[in-house]
């Protein structure tokens, strides 16, 4: 990656920021590109567009400027939308990007970051698989899912390069606040000398996490790889219990707590486990981090407030 020219759309965000520094330091000419500019922290060069609002002249002319080698969309959206402001929100964005490659004079590798969440509700016990029919029951899914066919039709047409990424729950190093494990975090965080009650709505689903380090890695080994117009479920193939794994939070930071859950009618015992096969086969990829790693390097951004 040393010398390469890469845009990360989405690179001011929770994944997209991780994505920035891991290729950075693989030695690529990195630009992040976001809707709002980010805090001084930041620390990479940064350029701001709106895929969802800006005319097609302006993403022109903002690809003609920055002759990126590769493209990284890792844009998402905040959860509660209804599927009309997801399709504004994930699946817009997403076409008009693919759109702008297209119509640029000079080829581009684009990674696209979608969702396991675009193959909808997996039974208890199985496995998602890019083979499987994709049939999401959740705005986001619908979204995504929506965006991963806009990448792959423009590659069957011949006009894009890309690879597919549909990642797991990400954790670690710099999970917002807003997230469940952040929450509780910052709970934990404010408990001081009283022991803290964590009080969430019942935990009953099993889910995929990976650590955000390993997206990133798995990103950059889709930048290398020589195939294109393929999906890779990018998890650690292992259903976790959403309990136990705050409970491996409340352990990790040594906060006297006390877990409690409130009953919830209708809540969803839902699974979700990826097969990790494909990624390893076709990216050379697999997680590094446990996930005892991963709510390690999470807590250790709030450790410094519980003292």
């Amino acid at each position: 990656m040393h010398g390469a020219r890469v845009a990360i759309f989405g690179g001011t965000g929770f994944v997209g920021r991780r994505i920035c520094a891991d290729l950075a330091d693989a030695g690529a000419d990195v630009v992040a590109i976001g809707r709002t500019t980010p805090d001084e922290t930041f620390g990479y060069r940064f350029c701001r567009a709106d895929l969802g609002a800006d005319p097609a002249e302006k993403l022109d002319a903002l690809l003609a400027r920055e002759r990126p080698d590769v493209v990284v969309n890792a844009t998402g959206s905040i959860w509660g939308l209804t599927d009309a402001q997801m399709e504004d929100a994930c699946a817009v964005p997403s076409r008009r990007l693919v759109a702008a490659l297209e119509r640029a004079p000079r080829r581009t590798r684009l990674v696209h970051l979608g969702s396991v969440l675009e193959y909808g509700p997996i039974p208890r016990g199985g496995r998602t698989h890019p083979d499987l029919p994709a049939r999401p029951d959740t705005a986001y899914g619908k979204a995504k899912l929506a965006a991963t066919r806009a990448v792959l039709a423009s590659v069957q047409a011949g006009r894009v390069d890309a690879v597919i990424l549909r990642l797991a729950n990400v954790v670690g190093p710099g999970t917002p606040d807003i997230s469940l494990l952040g929450r509780v975090a910052g709970r934990l965080a404010d408990a001081g000398e009283e022991p803290a009650v964590v009080a969430l709505s019942a935990l009953l689903a099993h889910r995929d996490y990976v650590d955000v380090r390993d997206v990133a890695a798995a990103v950059v080994a889709a930048l290398r790889a020589p195939v294109s117009g393929r999906i890779a479920d990018i998890g650690r193939g292992e259903a976790v219990s959403v309990r136990e794994l705050v409970r491996l939070l409340i352990e990790v930071s040594r906060v006297p707590a006390r877990l409690v859950e409130t009953a919830s009618p209708g809540a969803a015992e839902d699974w979700i486990r990826v097969d990790p096969e494909p990624a390893l086969s076709l990216l050379g990829w697999r997680p590094r981090y446990s996930l005892a790693d991963a709510v390690g390097a999470l807590w250790a951004q709030y450790a410094p407030l519980s003292t």
